[in-house]
């Protein structure tokens, strides 16, 4: 029948159409007839309009499906069963509830809706979503309908009336009914009624739900009745108690039963007479109960079951029967009867995984919980298993008892408060280290903290202090740049009853809600009375039942099991290789303390699917497209190959190099080696490093480095942590370091592991793979250790290529369509151009930048042209098409991407929590679109770039925008290595292309729109500063910009870079004044007056750099000149030299200081050296020279000083190379540099001989007494005179510290010296009395510890607090720290006084190095509480070598040994934000761990040994309580 008739059709017409060939019921077939629906208005009807005349949703979509096929001429013809279509409404929701196992609300809307079979079968997913049904279980019941289509005829269960309560149901045994047969056949009414025992007790008796078949233990199936008989046996009807006692005499076991009647007829407990044994002989357990309860009466019938019950050692039943019992009593007392769920297990993993099978829906849990018991703290694994952002905790004593200690013995968690969570979003992020460790949020003390700010509040007092900081908490986790909506569950885990509204969980509750809906919070309780007291409560207060969110009717235990026996499965047994060929389990706990790295374990990816299963194919069949289209390869693609061993992972000519690299023999000495990897971006080269590595993974542990942001030192530690788990003997690691910035980086990584290697472990290695994106990775190989590097290019050998031609026919056996794995095509192609190129352009055919789509694909091609791995976040492009309005699947954005989207793909980022990104498959196609957008549309790249920056979008606050306006940064000012050679090429690619293309007009535009897009970046500003004074050589314009950058962030490089506008500016003055025949004084005013800005502007970098207390990892996005650097060092100073010396070349270069000239040279000399005035040198008498002397005589004092300003300069510098270790080619380059000016120096002032001695030599003439002359000298030639060298006199003779100290006796006596120089004896005194006591204790000459004391006070008096040197603050921590039992509230003054007074006179020297203890507290008193090292090395040497023991001290493990412990005072103490504090009493004093804590800022309990260094307290072997 076509449209055109049916358009002709009567009202009369569609009512038969409806009724005959749609089936529906009459009254609804009258509704159309009642709204005058003719034929032709019928065929513009669609759903909606059905249901706005009032039809259900059921009928709505069968009409609309036969009206879809009456529109296309054909008649409707379902591809279902005929029993289906049969299924009455209550059917449907039976299989729905019985078979697709959905949550009961769903069941229950379908079947208000009249969804019976006949419409069921029209139903599609759509349909479903329009019925608020979620898309999980939507998409869940489409594809189980689907199945019907071939399934053999399903039997049902008839769905019963169900009580209250979660245990006290019993089901029926109904007769097995075919679902064929007619849906109005009626159900036998098999519901018992109760005999009346009172008032109360009229309700028909609660049935249980059978399941489909009762599976018993075989050997007890002939001797105890089953469960399905009992409604038989029980329907005279009886009290609810004894159909309770029955449901629990049925869990217990034959042998048990017998023990029960056993214990029964001999119980005295009560003042009825015991049951005789012949009454209970061969009773089964129903006529047990009725027994019991006629003899005892139900009350005490229930409390006689208990008391026997845990005597046969069945606790939990007698645990389960109580709970039931006080449910029952809940019940009765109730108004309204509670709803029961026919299935809460399966309701809680709804809840958990949206209607799927894993906890992969939800990326982060947070986890409510108020006080537990311990009965209950042993069902809470489950804990474990969720990824946990956080847990809010009420209870204070969750660290020694409760849920929080519970948690830490299997995983590991940071303790903090709330007030931690305060400050920016991406600090807060960072220190607190969230998303990569459980944050254990206290909100309401902590007792195992004796502190005040610690202290359990009520909730009066809670409200007034904490309150707040819980909100503000919640506030943070509720954001969405923090935890985006939707993707993360709240559950509030009520483990002790909250009773009223004035309780702080329900004030976190009501904070909760006004910054999230409803739906993302669940409630999880074991006790139904205090479920229903928090129902009402919320239903009070918010007016909103949380009864669909809750779980209420299951105990912990199968709560815990329910979870846990969730996917995906966790890998157990993760297995690494240890000594001997033996292997080590890696701990789950061990695991969450490497944040830094992704472990490879031997038996990576086993175990965790049933590999013969749907699952384990399609999971395999998506992870390999989603590799060859151009994802990165992950573990599973290497094990599917191995799995599979005729289809082996393609091998690149190149991997027997690397792998040899690896494994060949190397120095032994050298603990840490560092190997490059160069290759071209896309060309397979850290694919290459993963194949490798996971070939190694028995013979080293495996790591890739995941996280580059922490400190090298931490990473380092983890790694040391990796080579010593579970085993004594260390195991060699094999760390894969991949995207770094350049082969530099990992140098100081390096550094930083050896270090830690030797100290802990010196005959173990670890090896670092460092993958390295080049332009030219052939060209850097050949500049490096061939031996310690390879490189891979973009080309393929005929070799490799032969095995990707054969591994794409392996392809087209497994997967539809391989010749669209664009990313593998590519390679296959080798890298073909024109094969990319065809893509793009057909690909971009009919392209409309005017399109939101085409605007964001050019975006894309942009970034993953410029930079590598760049992406846009995926919920960044639902906002740009407006797609946050509903709840859309993450393919929606690929299709609404068409036709763009076959070159897309979406990408897991492990960034700040993980969240995905939108980029091209490679880098090779996104070039190739930029080249075919220029060719073919004119969209150059500084279009693109500009119309980037016009989005509003794409800035603003937020960690993910964050992530995107670093990218777009990086695009801007990243400047890569040279392809011919070291140091970086002037400015980032993009801008040089847009320089090559457009010219400095365009270039300017481009930087001035993004400094206004990133107004407080300084690094957009400061790279256009270096691009107009490199390029345009348009100095004002530059300073400007210069003073731009310096203005929004006042850093060392900022005012580097205007220092480098002015250096440029001269130079090129220089130049310029050299090609001229005349000379213009005006020349020398502009030079001096750019010198004098050049060298404030480099000094003022110096002083910043020597300020900041530690050197910035990445201080600025784009350093001044051509080196990345991670602290400024003495860049300063050399730049002043090279300043100066460019004013001295001007000068030189005037008529009357020519230094080509020996009596003019001679001028310039004795005016520089302040000797000669400018007016007294000799010049003709012109018009010129006057205007010169005028300029030089106004800058005189600049000119003069500059000489001893640059001799100061170089004595420092002479001092700083010769005391630190130059380990770059910075400072290499740095001390040439300098070298070469001193030499310009001794040309320039140092004529003769005599002169140049006279430069280098210092002179010293004392006029003293002979006597005290020759003690100064003895104290001078032993290294005694000052208190380090005394200091180094721990280890002397006793003969000759007794000496010492006689000719301090005598110094201080008889020299008549000023205060700074008496004091300075004193401090030297005491310290020669501490060394000498440790030497000989009984000496005549020591002084005793009181009166040393008093000496000291005295000293310590004149001092005050800001003594230039940190000597007497360290003789107050010797001698006045404080024991257990006192308190010395001066000492940590001291502290602050010796820490500020090191930090500013010896940072220099300690910068990012380590200070050793000569003391540690012992525990004894006065000076015999002070133990040196040498005197506890005396104590090992006897039995070790010097070597041995040397090692003990570095690794720490000196401190395990008997000697120690027996010798040392070990002291308590806190770590509270990040800090270590020894504990007085009540008084903290703040002590610097001698080796890296734990990151994370988790507040812990801690205790360790107290070692006394120059520059502070030391807490050496830091053991945690918990």
């Amino acid at each position: 029948m076509s449209q055109s008739t049916t358009e002709k059709w009567t009202t009369e017409d569609v009512h038969h159409w409806l009724m005959t060939e749609v089936k529906v019921h009459q009254s609804c077939a009258d509704i159309f007839t009642e709204g005058e629906v003719s034929g032709d208005c019928l065929v513009t009807f669609k759903k909606t309009d059905l249901l706005d005349l009032g039809i259900k949703h059921g009928p709505a979509v069968k009409i609309t499906s036969y009206l879809d096929s009456l529109k296309e001429g054909s008649k409707y013809k379902s591809q279902f069963p005929a029993y289906v279509e049969k299924w009455s409404k209550q059917q449907v929701s039976q299989w729905l509830l019985q078979h697709v196992k959905i949550y009961n609300k769903c069941a229950e809307r379908l079947q208000k809706e009249d969804v019976s079979g006949d419409c069921l079968v029209c139903f599609r997913k759509q349909d479903f979503l329009d019925l608020d049904v979620k898309s999980g279980p939507a998409v869940k019941i489409v594809a189980q309908l689907d199945q019907l289509k071939t399934k053999p005829m399903l039997t049902l269960q008839p769905t019963l009336q169900t009580s209250t309560d979660q245990r006290n149901t019993e089901t029926c045994v109904q007769p097995e009914r075919s679902l064929a047969q007619p849906s109005t056949s009626q159900q036998p009414d098999l519901q018992n009624k109760t005999e009346p025992h009172s008032a109360s007790e009229k309700a028909p008796l609660p049935v249980r739900k059978a399941p489909p078949e009762t599976t018993l233990p075989i050997k007890e199936q002939s001797t105890r009745p089953q469960r399905g008989t009992a409604a038989t046996k029980l329907q005279q009807g009886l009290h609810q108690i004894t159909v309770e006692i029955h449901h629990v005499l049925e869990d217990l076991r034959t042998e048990d039963l017998k023990r029960f009647h056993f214990h029964l007829k001999g119980y005295t407990n009560s003042k009825q007479t015991s049951i005789p044994w012949g009454k209970l002989e061969d009773k089964d357990t129903v006529d047990t109960a009725k027994l019991m309860t006629d003899h005892y009466g139900s009350e005490e019938a229930s409390r006689v079951t208990t008391d026997i019950l845990k005597e046969i050692n069945q606790r939990e039943l007698a645990c389960q029967f109580e709970r039931t019992k006080g449910q029952l009593q809940q019940q009765s007392l109730s108004k309204e009867d509670v709803k029961k769920e026919d299935n809460q297990g399966d309701k809680l993993k709804t809840l958990l995984t949206c209607g799927g099978n894993t906890l992969d829906n939800y990326d982060q849990f947070i986890v409510v919980v108020n006080k537990s018991s311990p009965e209950q703290v042993q069902y809470l694994q489950f804990l474990s298993k969720l990824k946990l952002f956080c847990v809010l905790d009420f209870d204070p004593n969750s660290t020694t008892s409760g849920v929080c200690h519970s948690y830490k013995e299997l995983r590991v968690a940071n303790l903090h408060t709330p007030s931690q969570f305060q400050g920016q979003t991406e600090s807060v992020i960072r220190s607190l280290n969230l998303y990569k460790q459980t944050s254990w949020v206290f909100c309401n003390g902590r007792n195992d903290l004796d502190s005040d700010s610690h202290q359990e509040l009520d909730y009066k007092t809670w409200l007034r202090k904490s309150c707040r900081d819980v909100e503000q908490l919640v506030s943070f986790i509720c954001n969405p740049e923090v935890l985006p909506q939707g993707k993360c569950l709240i559950m509030f885990l009520l483990l002790s009853p909250v009773d009223t509204e004035k309780d702080p969980v329900f004030e976190t509750y009501m904070s909760f809600i006004k910054h999230t809906e409803e739906t993302n919070i669940i409630t999880i309780c074991d006790s139904q009375s205090t479920y229903l007291k928090w129902r009402e409560l919320i239903q009070e207060k918010c007016d909103y039942d949380i009864e669909h969110l809750s779980i209420n009717e299951l105990t912990l235990s199968e709560i815990n099991g329910t979870i846990m026996a969730l996917g995906p499965n966790n890998q157990s047994g993760r297995q690494l290789p240890s000594s001997g060929s033996s292997t080590v389990v890696l701990k789950q706990k061990d695991e969450d303390l490497l944040t830094a790295l992704d472990v490879l374990c031997m038996n990576q990816c086993e175990n965790i699917f049933d590999e013969n299963s749907s699952e384990f194919h399609d999971f395999r069949i998506e992870t390999e497209e989603k590799f060859f289209r151009g994802g990165k390869a992950e573990w599973w693609n290497f094990y599917f190959c191995d799995k599979d061993k005729e289809k082996p992972f393609i091998k690149r000519d190149k991997y027997e190099n690397v792998k040899k690299m690896i494994t060949s023999p190397r120095d032994s000495n050298n603990v840490c080696e560092l190997l490059n990897l160069f290759h071209h971006a896309g060309c397979g080269g850290t694919t290459l490093a993963m194949h490798v590595m996971w070939d190694l993974r028995k013979k080293f542990r495996c790591a890739v480095l995941k996280d580059n942001t922490l400190p090298k030192t931490e990473v380092a530690s983890q790694v040391l942590k990796l080579m010593k788990l579970e085993s004594e003997k260390a195991s060699p690691v094999l760390l894969l370091v991949d995207d770094s910035k350049d082969s530099e980086d990992p140098y100081d990584l390096e550094n930083c592991i050896r270090k830690a290697v030797e100290d802990n472990a010196p005959n173990c290695k670890v090896i670092i793979l460092n993958c390295v994106r080049s332009h030219s990775p052939k060209k850097q190989y050949q500049q490096k250790n061939t031996r310690l590097c390879q490189f891979m290019t973009a080309s393929l050998t005929p070799h490799e290529q032969k095995n990707f031609d054969k591994k794409l026919d392996e392809l087209k056996e497994s997967h539809e369509k391989p010749e669209n794995f664009y990313s593998f095509m590519i390679m296959k192609s080798n890298f073909d151009k024109k094969y990319t190129a065809d893509l793009a352009r057909n690909t971009l055919e009919n392209f409309d930048f005017s399109t939101k789509e085409a605007q964001l694909f050019a975006f894309l091609a942009l970034l993953n042209t410029y930079v590598a791995e760049s992406a846009i976040t995926l919920s960044l492009c639902e906002d740009l098409f407006g797609m946050k309005m509903v709840r859309w699947q993450e393919d929606s954005v690929l299709e609404r991407m068409n036709p763009y989207s076959n070159l897309l793909i979406i990408n897991p980022v492990d960034d700040w929590g993980g969240y995905k990104g939108v980029r091209i498959l490679h880098h090779a196609i996104a070039s190739a679109c930029l080249d075919e957008l220029e060719g073919s549309y004119s969209l150059k790249v500084s279009d693109i770039a500009k119309e980037m920056l016009h989005f509003d979008l794409f800035f603003g606050v937020g960690v993910v925008k964050h992530q995107l306006m670093i990218s777009i940064q990086q695009m801007l000012i990243r400047r890569l290595r040279k392809k011919d050679g070291d140091g970086r090429e002037l400015f980032s690619p993009l801008i040089d292309k847009i320089h090559n293309q457009q010219g400095k007009q365009t270039v300017q535009e481009v930087f001035v729109k993004a400094s206004s897009r990133f107004e407080t970046s300084a690094s957009i500003p400061q790279a256009l500063a270096r691009y107009l004074y490199i390029e345009g050589r348009d100095y004002p314009e530059a300073v400007k910009w210069a003073e731009k950058a310096k203005n929004i962030k006042e850093n060392p490089y900022n005012f580097d870079t205007i220092g480098q506008v002015y250096k440029s500016n001269m130079k090129s003055n220089i130049e310029r004044e050299k090609e001229k025949t005349s000379h213009n004084p005006e020349d020398l005013l502009t030079n001096i007056q750019i010198a004098v800005n050049g060298m404030k502007a480099f000094q003022r970098a110096q002083e910043l750099a020597e300020l900041e207390d530690e050197p910035q990892e990445n201080a600025a996005d784009d350093e001044s000149e051509d080196f990345p650097r991670t602290s400024y060092t003495v860049y300063g100073y050399v730049n002043t030299l090279e300043m100066a010396f460019l004013v001295f070349e001007i000068l030189g270069s005037l008529p009357f200081f020519d230094v080509c000239n020996p009596m003019k040279k001679s001028y310039l000399q004795s005016f520089l050296k302040g000797t000669m005035p400018i007016t007294s040198v000799y010049k003709e008498n012109t018009e010129i020279n006057d205007r010169y002397v005028e300029i030089i005589k106004e800058h005189e004092q600049f000119l003069v000083r500059l000489k001893s300003k640059v001799k100061e300069t170089f004595d420092l510098l002479d001092y700083y190379f010769a005391n630190i270790k130059g380990n770059s080619e910075f400072d290499a380059t740095n001390h040439r540099t300098v070298s070469e000016h001193f030499k310009r120096y001794v040309r320039l002032f140092c004529n003769t001989p005599e002169e140049r001695k006279q430069e280098q030599e210092t002179k010293s003439n004392l006029n003293l007494k002979l006597d005290i002359e020759e003690r100064k000298l003895y104290l001078e030639m032993n290294q005694a005179d000052t208190f380090s060298g005394i200091l180094q006199h721990l280890d002397k003779p006793a003969e000759e510290m007794e000496k010492i100290t006689e000719y301090y006796v005598f110094l201080q006596k008889e020299t008549n010296v000023n205060q700074k120089q008496n004091i300075q004896l004193k401090i030297n005194y005491i310290l020669s009395n501490i060394i000498l006591y440790q030497a000989k204790p009984n000496s005549k000459y020591l002084k005793k510890y009181q009166d040393l004391c008093t000496l000291l006070l005295e000293t310590l008096q004149n001092v005050g607090f800001w003594h230039p040197s940190p000597d007497p603050y360290y003789l107050a921590l010797l001698l006045m720290w404080p024991n257990p039992a006192e308190e010395n509230k001066e000492i940590s003054k001291y502290v602050t006084a010796i820490r500020k007074s090191s930090h500013k006179h010896l940072s220099k020297l300690f910068h990012k190095r380590s200070t050793v203890a000569h003391f540690y507290l012992g525990k004894e008193k006065g000076l015999k509480r002070l133990v040196s090292k040498p005197t506890l090395d005396k104590s090992f040497l006897p039995n070790m070598s010097r070597h041995t023991l040397a090692q003990l001290w570095r690794n720490g493990d000196i401190f395990k040994k008997k000697a120690i412990i027996n010798r040392l005072h070990r002291v308590s103490g806190t770590i509270e934000q990040d800090e270590v504090y020894a504990n007085n009493g009540k008084q903290k004093i703040l002590v610097r761990p001698a080796r890296p804590i734990r990151s994370g800022f988790s507040t812990e309990i801690v205790s360790f040994y107290l070692g006394f260094a120059i520059n502070g307290p030391l807490a050496y072997d830091i053991q945690y309580k918990n």
